[in-house]
């Protein structure tokens, strides 16, 4: 990088420009040049009608003032008053830090009016910092590059720009502060759900006439001795070894946040309905509102209680009873929702289930099932001829237990595959010989296994609905299933390092409101810029850096100008679609001496 200066005759004078220009060497030898940060004019002893005066905040004394700025190869007017001389040659660029995507975490924060919400609500006149400001820099850094709270502290805070967007110093992303915010803002996660409610439906009227629920877990790093809700259980991230927790979520159908909650890992899915349907109510009151879920979440008893509380739902079942109903299903006619997509209505008393079937569903179904059955017949095939192969000293490559053994991980690869295949193996009081153990075809269920390809069955008590909304409804649950892969991957949830339970559940709520602010930024795209995604924007916009500008002054001053760069054109597209511009520059410092460093220990 180097400075450019630029002179214009105007109206007979001379004015004299500066800016910082980039230069890079394209791929073919030639210099491409690309202007980083225009800083103006820089005025003249020539003529004084144009001198410039700048208001800077003065380090030094605590307070603002006016300076005539002069470059320092011209003598400082006689008659200038609280005029510097600038040593423009000695210009340095310090601290480059990320700005674009931290700037668009502070708007999509205000848009929300989070600051608003929790400042009366956790703020203290005696801190010296604002709490709602802490809790927007610990969520502000969950969106755009998430970390532990001590990352934030020792690394990213210096990293990012959010000193400037902000308008504080270091001291907001001291350790201890970061988790003493923590502390205050749990009791607070119910009104957030209905602040959150409100300003989506402000934002983009959005509709709570349909809610889809579904459950997660994430676990612990850690011997979690302190946290009782720290169980092992069905592990949805791989990891049975650690202690977990679940998250039971609700969403509308466009992804935006309503509730969630937290419960001990060891919680069944079949057990948390009841008590969040009560939640729901007594928070939004009682309304016509439609459930989606999958199956294994209600049982039963609960569905049995909401028919009778006029609760609708659209629910998935398990397998089972599609074998139930399928002579009924057989002698109804299908009804083609769009092309390779059919449905078929059955009534059952107070009742509806629909049956469902996608041809690309069936052909994924297809290929999944053939690779997992050819895995299985090839490895039964090995098993066979080492049967048959006899170690040197005769006695048979593998016994019967090990035989049993190696089945058994070949069936739980297969699946629900494995059932189409009737494998034989001899008894303990059977001889073992290489005739005794054999597999053949089971026709009957490989027919069935196909004929399912690509089916589902749903069952609902909104009786009279189009089957084809019923369908499109159910498949709205794909929105969920991309919730909580934003929370654990893009939003980094997970492993909790936490040892506290309230701390647990407060850096859960902070992910919470991150994806809040994430599904504002998707909601917008949707409407503006389909097929952008919240987390490519947000790596587009980081691009977008701020840097000091420092010019040492004749005085033994320096000047200090923050800058943030000029957007490249594919962040200015962005920011068209947004309908957003870039902040003005920061207001420009002076000081006196070398700047301290900005470092912390």
């Amino acid at each position: 990088m180097f400075l450019r200066s630029t002179r214009r005759q105007k109206n007979g004078k001379c004015h004299r420009y500066f800016c910082v220009v980039e230069n890079r060497r394209l791929a073919d030898g030639r210099t491409h040049q690309r202007q980083v940060l225009y800083l103006g004019e820089i005025n003249d002893s020539q003529e004084l009608a144009w001198r410039k005066s700048l208001c800077v905040f003065d380090e030094d004394r605590d307070c603002d003032t006016t300076l005539s700025l002069f470059p320092d190869d011209r003598e400082l007017p006689v008659d200038a008053i609280d005029a510097v001389g600038l040593r423009v040659a000695e210009l340095r660029l310090l601290r480059p830090r990320a700005f674009g995507d931290c700037w668009l975490g502070c708007e999509l924060w205000n848009e929300l009016h989070l600051g608003e919400f929790f400042s009366p609500l956790i703020d203290d006149q005696r801190a010296d910092v604002a709490w709602h400001q802490v809790l927007q820099l610990l969520v502000v850094n969950r969106l755009v590059d998430p970390g532990p709270e001590f990352r934030v502290h020792r690394l990213w805070f210096d990293r990012s720009a959010m000193d400037e967007l902000l308008g504080v110093d270091a001291r907001i992303a001291d350790k201890d502060r970061l988790y003493r915010c923590l502390d205050r803002i749990l009791p607070h996660k119910d009104a957030l759900c209905l602040h959150l409610r409100e300003r989506f439906k402000t934002l983009f009227d959005s509709s709570y006439d349909v809610l889809l629920y579904d459950l997660t877990s994430t676990y612990f790093e850690g011997m979690c001795e302190r946290i009782p809700m720290a169980k092992h259980g069905y592990s949805r991230d791989g990891r049975p070894d650690c202690g977990q927790v679940v998250i039971a979520l609700i969403i509308t159908p466009d992804g935006l946040p309503v509730a969630y909650e937290v419960m001990p890992g060891n919680t069944a899915d079949c057990a948390t309905l009841k008590d969040f349907l009560a939640k729901i109510e007594s928070l939004y009151g009682r309304a016509n509102r439609t459930w989606v879920m999958d199956r294994g979440i209600p049982t039963e008893a609960t569905l049995k209680t909401m028919r009778q509380n006029d609760t609708s739902y659209l629910v998935g079942t398990p397998r089972s009873m599609l074998d139930k109903l399928q002579a009924k299903l057989v002698e109804q006619s299908w009804s083609e929702v769009h092309d390779g997509m059919k449905v078929k209505l059955l009534r059952e008393s107070d009742e509806v289930f629909v049956l469902a079937r996608s041809e690309d569903r069936a052909a994924k179904e297809r290929a999944m099932r053939r690779r997992k059955f050819k895995a299985l017949v090839r490895g039964l095939r090995k098993l066979k001829k080492r049967m048959r192969t006899p170690r040197a000293d005769g006695s048979p490559s593998i016994d019967r237990d090990g035989l049993i053994a190696k089945v058994a991980v070949l069936k739980k690869e297969a699946g629900r595959v494995s059932r189409s295949i009737t494998i034989t193996i001899p008894k303990a009081s059977e001889p073992f010989t290489p005739g005794s153990f054999g597999y053949e075809l089971n026709a009957k269920q490989f027919e069935q296994q196909r004929l399912r390809e690509g089916a589902y069955l749903l069952r609902t008590n909104l009786a009279g609905t189009d089957p084809a909304e019923l369908w499109r409804m159910y498949m709205g649950l794909v929105q969920i299933e991309s919730a909580f892969k934003t929370i654990k991957s893009d939003l980094c949830v997970r492993p909790i390092h936490h040892q506290r339970q309230d701390r647990v559940e407060a850096h859960l709520m902070v992910a919470f409101i991150a994806y809040a602010l994430c599904a504002t930024l998707r909601r917008k795209l949707d409407s503006h810029a389909p097929g952008l995604t919240p987390r490519a924007v947000l790596d587009v916009m980081s691009g977008a850096q701020m840097l000091d500008v420092v010019i040492p002054t004749t005085d033994g001053r320096e000047l200090l100008l923050p800058r943030h760069t000029e957007p490249t054109p594919e962040q200015q597209m962005i920011l068209e679609r947004l309908r957003k511009r870039l902040p003005v520059q920061p207001p420009p410092r002076i000081r006196s001496g070398s700047p301290p460093t900005t470092q912390r220990a």
